[in-house]
This record gives structure tokens, C-alpha cells and sequence, in this order.
């Protein structure tokens, strides 16, 4: 299967930095997935007790990043994985998530992960049906358990 576009398809991996395209394509389907659903109760039971070890775990992060309206900061527990000097953020619900259309406003953000601090900037959200970056079974739950087409990938602001 080739990656598809927001507009369509090509046969490039499509990135995106504006958050206008976040939340849809321009086709008008909606940028969620099959796991949409769930995200209130994980928002509201599992979250909060993740959050106190998320950033201790190997492949799981805390995600700290300003709401672009409202200027809070927000702490957000979330896998992550790493490869080279960039970070990959599956986009288990889709792309329709208050975090990432904050990051993408922004444009950077913060980690903790296994006891440091990373700073994240120039986020890219990447339309690939293959999620060709993920390991094989984190592609294997996000694909064809979550339905994800789409992840982010940002880059550390200095050499980790």
C-alpha cells in the first residue's frame, strides 16, 4: 500500500507542519482512528496512573506542551521511540488530539524519558499507511489494531 496525501494519493510520504491540517483530510474524513472511542477513558483512568511512571519506562514519555489557547502547560503520558536524533509519536487516536495540534502550533515540546529531559522541535506529521519507522509490533497494534496511518516525528534541539 502506498503512503496516501492529505489530498489524495501519491507515492511520497506526506508531511505536515500546519495544524490547519490537523483534524481531517482535505477530502473531508476526519483525522481519527479506530481507538477514538476509548480515549476518554484512558484520558480519565489510565493516564493518571501512568503518569507517575511514564517517564521511567523504556518507549513511554511525558509529553510537556503549551495549549495554544489557553497558554497552560500539560503533561501528557505517551509512547515514544527513538531512532537516531528523532523521536516518532504513533498516533494512536489519530491526528484529531488536543496535544498534537498544541505541538504543532507551537512547534516544540518537551519529554521526560527514562529520568532526562529532551527537548523536541520541528514536529512533522507524516501520513504512511506502513508506519514504516515503527518497530514491528508496535506497527502490527497501531496498523491493524488502532488503525493508524499517521505519525509525528520531531527532532532533539541538541545531541542527545
Amino acid at each position: 500500500m502506498k503512503p496516501t496525501a492529505w489530498s489524495g494519493y501519491t507515492n511520497d510520504v506526506t508531511n505536515r507542519r500546519s495544524p490547519a491540517h490537523v483534524g481531517g483530510n482535505d477530502d473531508g474524513t476526519s483525522g481519527r482512528t479506530r481507538m477514538w472511542r476509548f480515549r476518554p477513558v484512558v484520558e480519565r483512568y489510565i493516564n493518571p496512573i501512568t503518569r507517575p511512571v511514564a517517564s521511567k519506562l523504556p518507549a513511554f514519555a511525558i509529553l510537556t506542551h503549551r495549549g495554544r489557547k489557553s497558554g497552560r502547560l500539560y503533561r501528557t503520558p505517551i509512547n515514544v521511540f527513538r531512532r537516531g536524533d528523532h523521536y516518532y509519536f504513533f498516533l494512536t487516536y489519530g491526528s484529531d488530539v488536543q496535544w498534537l495540534k498544541n505541538v504543532l502550533a507551537t512547534g516544540s515540546c518537551s519529554i521526560e524519558t527514562r529520568g532526562r529531559i529532551v527537548e523536541l522541535i520541528e514536529p512533522d506529521l507524516i501520513t504512511d499507511p506502513e508506519l514504516r519507522p515503527a518497530p514491528t509490533h508496535v506497527r502490527f497494534v497501531e496498523r491493524r489494531i488502532a488503525g493508524a496511518t499517521q505519525y509525528l516525528r520531531m527532532r532533539a534541539s541538541s545531541p542527545t
